[in-house]
């Protein structure tokens, strides 16, 4: 795909997308992925999730039918004194960076959205300069497709090399991608990092050789130092040509068995636009089948029954006590991944529980309650019924007295119109004393740490 390819770009579309043929056709991929999954389409929860996530894809690959020719462009000055050949470092013909450009993007390898900050500089030439909106909006064009950093990073560069023509373009790219464990990991890794982090560049014109264009490639990075960018962990292109989708780790893994599943998947990628013989989409639908069967409506209800029934024995009081030999005991920063059932994208975060201990009982074992988020975590979910079903089942082994906090980040709050970059839902959860006593809410709401879910 050719930076300002047209004819594969085609024209504008707007977001009207209800009776198109292409939306149908992901609607009906949807609704097979769903049933693939064991669930009732026609339930309450899930029955327009097919059409909200046909218009989800169709949004966040709208950059396939965008001009990016025409965003360029329409938005070129004059500017007397800019001169081709002007010195790149100050005064007239200098350095223009626009720094912190949010975007996000969905992974060709996975089809889960990544976070993007962007970084875009160039030295004007030509008497031109262009309209600094225009920067974000060509950027956003091409992030808004099935992508993978590096390629990403070339094509903004490229499309703003050929569109503005001046001295040069460099673009820098903080890339973070949400490393989804699988079921079984969840249990496994109690220290699972939830990010895989990178920093690519392309440049061109004066920027095309890096090694031999220290010097403005220096001043770029100086400026970005108040950023946060480690100039030291930019990754080389030889590095970042490599897939970085954690997804790639299972790609040996024996094929996903659901051939449906996988069709639906290879025509969704077709309704989209893009070609799924394409090399890099051609494990695409195997990758993201497998994923999605972490979330399986199975009968984990009844495994966790048999877990809580088996460890009801912790609670047993081995001696008198009163109600003054009391306190709140509480389990900080549990980590739980899900699966919002209303867009399929994922959501994740941390989940604080306290209750009542009284002096003289054995304690809850962290891992018994880790247990029991993740078996309500990996399922298609609501954050509030999540809430509500830990704080069920978690009362069942700690006693009536319980409080839950759910802190969570979720996707579809940056993959949608909206784009909520950095926002946070929590949610809480009262059972017991937790539900008539102020004081013991607030005595535990103070013990949570004031850390965030995001991937920092």
């Amino acid at each position: 795909m050719g930076a300002l390819d047209e004819g594969h770009l085609g024209c504008c579309i707007d977001l009207g997308l209800e009776n198109e043929a292409e939306t149908a056709a992901i609607e009906d991929a949807v609704k097979l992925l769903l049933q693939g999954l064991g669930e009732d389409i026609n339930r309450e929860g899930i029955r327009k999730t097919p059409n909200r996530v046909a218009n989800a894809l169709r949004e966040g690959t709208r950059g396939y039918r965008e001009k990016v020719k025409d965003i360029v462009q329409s938005a070129l000055f004059p500017e007397a004194g800019l001169e081709s050949g002007v010195g790149h470092a100050g005064g007239v013909g200098g350095l223009v960076i626009v720094r912190d450009l949010d975007l996000f993007s969905y992974c060709e390898s996975c089809l889960l959205p990544f976070q993007v900050k962007c970084h875009i500089g160039y030295v004007p030439s030509g008497h031109r300069v262009v309209g600094l909106s225009k920067l974000s909006r060509v950027a956003d064009a091409f992030a808004k497709r099935l992508q993978d950093p590096q390629r990403l990073a070339d094509e903004v560069c490229m499309a703003l090399q050929h569109g503005i023509k001046p001295a040069g373009v460099a673009v820098i790219l903080q890339c973070f991608h949400i490393h989804f464990p699988s079921f079984e990991s969840a249990f496994l890794e109690s220290n699972h990092h939830g990010w895989v982090k990178l920093l690519v560049t392309s440049g061109s014109g004066v920027f095309e050789n890096e090694e031999k264009a220290d010097g403005i490639w220096g001043e770029v990075l100086s400026l970005l130092k108040f950023r946060g960018i480690n100039v030291e962990k930019i990754h080389p292109r030889a590095s970042a040509n490599k897939c970085w989708c954690p997804s790639q780790a299972t790609s040996k893994m024996a094929p996903a068995t659901d051939s449906e599943m996988t069709s639906a998947v290879f025509s969704i990628l077709r309704s989209l636009g893009e070609d799924p013989l394409r090399k890099e989409l051609l494990g695409t639908p195997n990758r993201f089948v497998k994923w999605l069967m972490n979330f399986e409506n199975s009968n984990l209800e009844m495994k966790l029954n048999g877990l809580v029934l088996g460890r009801n024995n912790a609670l047993k009081s081995v001696g008198s006590f009163s109600s003054c030999d009391e306190h709140i005991q509480s389990e900080l920063n549990l980590s739980f991944w899900s699966q919002c059932e209303h867009h399929l994208l994922p959501f994740h975060g941390v989940v604080h529980i306290g209750y009542i201990c009284k002096e003289g009982t054995n304690p809850i074992g962290k891992s018994l309650l880790q247990s029991i988020v993740h078996f309500h975590g990996f399922k298609l979910q609501v954050q509030e019924r999540l809430t509500r079903q830990i704080a069920e089942t978690a009362s069942s082994v700690l006693g009536g007295d319980v409080m839950i906090v759910v802190e969570a980040n979720h996707t579809c709050m940056i993959s949608r119109g909206i784009e909520k970059f950095g926002s946070n839902t929590a949610t809480f959860a009262v059972l017991g004393r937790f539900s008539t006593d102020p004081v013991t809410r607030a005595k535990f709401l103070q013990s949570i740490p004031n850390s965030t879910t995001t991937q920092g």
